[in-house]
């Protein structure tokens, strides 16, 4: 267990980052890889093939170099001959052994086990024919074969599930290795107790260096806490208990935030403020199969209903009241704003018009909500103003809902089994391609086998995406992406509320720590200047 943990530990002068995980950690195995907080202690503990930057570039990792085949089908990456996995008791002498293709090929094959049943299986599923598409002709040399071009791939090898793993200690643990997680990353496990703490520490032998040669990372240890309430963190991260921040709640939004979004007088100076476009679409799913027994009676089986729920919210004035100008209104498509190939004039989605939703809702046969049965929305803690506020917006027009709050990982539970109608969610980027919010609504990708938690099946949708892995031209490939996210706009699986800002907070005596559209964070490069009593 680390000790002397504060930003004024001054005896042995260990440069420790505190961070706070408030909506708690399941697992620290990079298959399992969903969710935000997952992400960023993945993003320490392990590497990929490949790495992305803070302007979405795809940059080498432990491939240094790779060439793909003319026809698109075959990717060879060539592997750096210095990467070496954490020490652990089960490699030779205790030492942590050198990473090789062979690692990638069991890593890969992992991942699409059905056995496993990876959160991420869906990465690999339809594009490889099985584990013997990745082939390890070396110690220094990966094939990825693929059944059809795939021009996103690079792109896709970014995201966490991709993260290369040892054999032998996975299949020692078994699923107890995600609290026993070894990987390659700049920082290695040290300690977890559940919904308290948990410490990782310097990777003394981490293979990657800063342009002086100076090894990285330059931090000696991060501690992160669980504190589940985000105005109780916020006040740790006043008092300088927490160096960094992630995220603002209504709870305290007009202490800290004036309406146009800026740091209130109150806060200026006393910390570091980030804001900057965030690939993170937040919406209200809606389950749309009507082969499901919970879906059959559910009048949001009804187009026109999910249409008028469309058209009866007001974002502008979400993002201006509720959100301080955070965010950009959903008008366009699923594809959020600053993701490359976004265009919100090429995708028609929704504005407000309540008048056309009071009309869709007697089209369909409850004029002015008469006999429409109260719908249940469901959401967390954290969303509780906002959905009281889309609540109040569909009672204008006629629809009675009812708000169900949930604990954070139970919803996402419902979620993944087809368990309730109708939720808030969101979905932040696995990888910067447009082709991974629409993977949300392929047809294949339907639970247990992806991420369709609405159900939504399309076949023109469904023909559209299949083609885009055949385009290899960017432009022609985002026109594709146009269309495809035309068709879910028009069919309303889902209510694009709003596309996401990213607001972080820092210490001032933290440097290094960048922003980048995935509010990934990246540790490696952080410095963290001790402060004086």
């Amino acid at each position: 267990m680390l000790q002397g943990c504060s930003s004024t530990d001054h005896n042995n002068k260990k440069s420790i980052f505190n961070l706070n995980l408030e909506y708690g950690l399941t697992s620290l195995d990079p298959a399992f890889a969903r969710n935000q907080n997952a992400l960023w202690l993945d993003n320490q503990l392990y590497n990929g093939l490949v790495q992305i930057n803070d302007r979405l570039e795809v940059l080498p990792a432990i491939a240094k170099s790779w060439v793909i085949s003319p026809d698109g089908l075959k990717y060879i990456f060539y592997l750096r001959n210095n990467v070496y996995f954490h020490d652990d008791a089960l490699f030779a002498n205790g030492k942590g052994r050198k990473c090789v293709a062979a690692d990638f090929v069991y890593s890969f094959g992992r991942l699409i086990d059905p056995k496993v049943a990876s959160s991420g299986s869906w990465i690999f599923s339809d594009k490889v024919t099985g584990k013997e598409s990745f082939i390890a002709v070396n110690d220094t040399t990966l094939i990825v074969q693929l059944k059809q071009p795939f021009s996103p791939l690079l792109s896709l090898l970014t995201a966490q599930y991709c993260s290369v793993v040892p054999h032998e200690v996975v299949e020692r643990y078994g699923k107890d290795f995600r609290i026993h997680p070894v990987g390659t990353g700049p920082f290695k496990f040290k300690y977890w107790k559940e919904r308290e703490v948990l410490a990782l520490v310097k990777n003394e032998n981490y293979w990657e260096t800063d342009s002086d040669g100076n090894r990285l990372p330059y931090l000696d240890a991060i501690k992160a806490t669980f504190i589940s309430d985000k105005q109780s963190a916020f006040m740790s991260f006043i008092k300088g208990d927490i160096d960094f921040f992630n995220g603002i709640d209504g709870s305290y939004r007009d202490d800290v935030l004036t309406k146009s979004g800026k740091l209130t007088k109150k806060y200026q100076g006393k910390f570091v403020m980030s804001a900057r476009p965030y690939l993170n679409t937040e919406y209200l799913g809606v389950l749309v199969d009507t082969s499901l027994t919970i879906t059959k009676n559910s009048p949001l089986r009804l187009l026109k209903i999910r249409q008028a729920i469309n058209y009866a919210i007001d974002r502008r004035k979400m993002i201006k009241y509720l959100r301080n100008g955070i965010g950009t209104p959903g008008h366009a498509g699923f594809i959020p704003e600053g993701m490359p190939g976004f265009d919100s004039m090429a995708v028609a989605g929704y504005s407000y018009n309540p008048e056309k939703a009071r009309r869709l809702l007697a089209e369909a046969g409850f004029a002015n909500g008469r006999n429409l049965p109260r719908i249940t929305l469901n959401t967390t803690t954290t969303y509780r103003d906002l959905i009281e506020y889309i609540q109040g917006q569909l009672q204008a027009i006629g629809i009675n809902t009812r708000v169900e709050i949930n604990q954070i990982a139970s919803l996402r539970e419902l979620v993944a089994k087809n368990g309730v109608n109708f939720f808030r969610a969101q979905w932040i980027a696995d990888y910067p391609d447009g082709e991974n919010y629409l993977s949300v609504f392929y047809t294949k990708n339907k639970i247990p086998f992806g991420p369709n938690y609405t159900g939504f099946s399309n076949r023109q949708f469904d023909a559209l995406f299949e083609q885009t892995y055949r385009e290899t031209n960017d432009s022609l490939r985002y026109k594709l992406y146009q269309k495809m996210d035309s068709i879910v706009m028009a069919q309303s699986p889902v209510i694009v509320l709003y596309y996401d800002r990213l607001v972080n907070f820092h210490q001032t005596n933290i440097t290094g720590l960048n922003t980048n559209p995935q509010n990934l964070l990246v540790l490696k490069w952080v410095k963290k200047a001790h402060l004086r009593p």
